[in-house]
């Protein structure tokens, strides 16, 4: 049987799987100043980045709607959907939703969604595993099982090179923006078995920080001659490189990618900023 592997636009796909008739992306929209953008093919990094600079407003998000969703389902085969961690964004909840609603006319329809309690990398390491699992010729049940399982053991970091996001939408009060862009302090952030974002580790200088994080990787990774190494940058692909380049040099991964943040990945990391899972 032939399957549809479906991702919010938070999955930052590296080309070949976007070339890929397996896989479909959903937009989400980003707003910003009153002017809305969707999160697709036509979405410009470098614009948006430029656009965040510029204003003094929060950008914002809006998550695909269930039939957004419904519309990539209508196909002969298994559905399988990643989104966005469900406590980021309600993309996970309106996917739910458009398969409990999908199911009500076709009941003996295959579709499962998984929250990847993550995001960028991480969900784009999940498509990975997912067709792995999926061509190996197993059952939809089991497939389900094994990247649930494979989601639980996974682990998403990141550095941020800007913090005016935080400041802009109330997460990070002046003051503390102010103490660390003056002592140049960066955050290394972690994702919670649940999805959630807390701080690791903190670093004066964005080198030294992505270096606070690779010892991080280096000292929790398990098996990591089994996983691959999975990097989003965020318009910064030669710091991207470098810092794979330090990964490996401590930790014998079995294989590595590098992406680009697209839309709401970029929103979140911002510019310069760096997303890893493994």
């Amino acid at each position: 049987m032939d399957y549809r592997i479906i991702g919010d636009s938070c999955t930052d796909l590296p080309k070949e799987l976007r070339e890929d008739s397996h896989f479909r992306l959903v937009p989400l929209t980003l707003m910003l100043d009153g002017e809305e953008i969707r999160d697709d093919e036509t979405f410009d990094v470098k614009k948006f980045i430029k656009m965040m600079k510029d204003s003094p407003n929060s950008p914002k998000s809006a998550c695909p709607s269930p039939e957004d969703y419904m519309k990539e389902f209508d196909f002969d085969g298994d559905i399988y959907v990643i989104t966005l961690s469900s406590n980021l964004s309600g993309s996970y909840n309106s996917a739910e939703l458009a398969k409990n609603l999908y199911k009500e006319e076709n009941p003996h329809k295959n579709i499962g969604v998984i929250d990847s309690r993550s995001a960028s990398a991480g969900q784009a390491l999940l498509s990975i595993k997912l067709k792995e699992f999926i061509e190996s010729g197993l059952s939809f049940d089991q497939v389900m099982k094994k990247i649930n399982e494979f989601r639980d053991g996974m682990k998403t970091n990141f550095v941020l090179e800007s913090l005016e996001n935080l400041r802009k939408n109330g997460r990070l009060s002046g003051l503390q923006a102010f103490i660390i862009n003056t002592l140049n302090i960066k955050l290394v952030m972690g994702a919670t078995p649940e999805g959630t974002i807390y701080r690791l580790d903190q670093a004066r200088g964005i080198i030294r920080a992505l270096g606070a994080m690779a010892k991080h990787i280096e000292h929790d990774v398990i098996r990591p001659q089994e996983r691959i190494l999975t990097i989003a940058h965020c318009n910064c692909y030669e710091r991207a490189v470098n810092f794979k380049d330090e990964i490996l040099k401590r930790v014998p991964f079995k294989d590595f990618l590098i992406v680009e943040t697209a839309g709401i990945s970029t929103l979140y990391a911002n510019d310069g900023g760096i997303i890893v899972a493994y």
